[in-house]
């Protein structure tokens, strides 16, 4: 489903923001990926859905290499990825409802199915009594919550996030997790970013854990 290998990602200064990284993710699983800030979580997460291209290696995700899709086939990898990122990316100048169905309506999903699946999504990360507030009137928990049913509401075959527990206490940041498991036992692919290495051990699922842009257990995500 998601493969890495032998990737690199250098930037323009000569900085190695990722060296050497190889790793591969099945169809249906859920990984962690741990590190401290500044480890190359952020980089690995942006690289899934081509933000950026690798220095070197390759890069594939549902069996496609990302450096090689023409720009007409971009917007179909990035339907298929649910993203959750750490800055929520909310568009304020529409409603927690309309932010949640504009994820619908540019994937060109029936307008019939758009309300009931809004406000399922809404209801699963506790927002739907919030749903015709502007964004900009919510905490920052809610904001994140907002920006994780968003991104799930299409049901999209692979979801990666970024640190999508770390402006929540540790009750929500469980809540939030057992969305991610309910997604994972429904087939999705769940790749999670996080410092919180409690919380993720807490699930049983394994862990890429990087450090300073090296992946330090490769044989966790080491395809069979």
């Amino acid at each position: 489903m998601i493969e890495f290998h032998q990737v690199t990602l250098r930037y323009p200064t000569g900085y190695e923001a990722l060296k050497q990284v190889s790793f591969f993710l099945p169809k249906g699983s859920f990984h962690f990926l741990t590190g401290h800030s500044g480890a190359g979580k952020s980089s690995i997460l942006r690289l899934i859905y081509r933000a950026t291209l690798p220095s070197e290696g390759e890069v594939f995700v549902e069996g496609r290499n990302i450096a090689q899709l023409t720009r007409k086939q971009l917007p179909a990898l990035r339907r298929g990825i649910g993203v959750i990122f750490q800055d929520f990316k909310l568009l304020y100048d529409r409603s927690v409802f309309d932010n949640v169905a504009l994820a619908m309506e540019v994937a060109n999903q029936d307008p019939t199915r758009i309300a009931g699946q809004v406000r399922r999504a809404l209801q699963n990360v506790g927002l739907l009594e919030r749903m015709h507030h502007n964004p900009i009137a919510l905490s920052g928990g809610e904001q994140q919550r907002l920006a994780i049913a968003r991104a799930t509401v299409n049901r999209p075959p692979v979801v990666i996030a970024d640190e999508p527990t770390g402006n929540l206490d540790k009750e929500m940041g469980r809540h939030i997790l057992s969305l991610f498991d309910t997604l994972h036992q429904q087939g999705t692919t769940v790749l999670v970013a996080t410092h919180d290495l409690d919380l993720a051990d807490q699930t049983g699922h394994p862990r890429l854990e990087m450090r300073d842009g090296t992946l330090l257990n490769p044989r966790s995500g080491h395809r069979n």
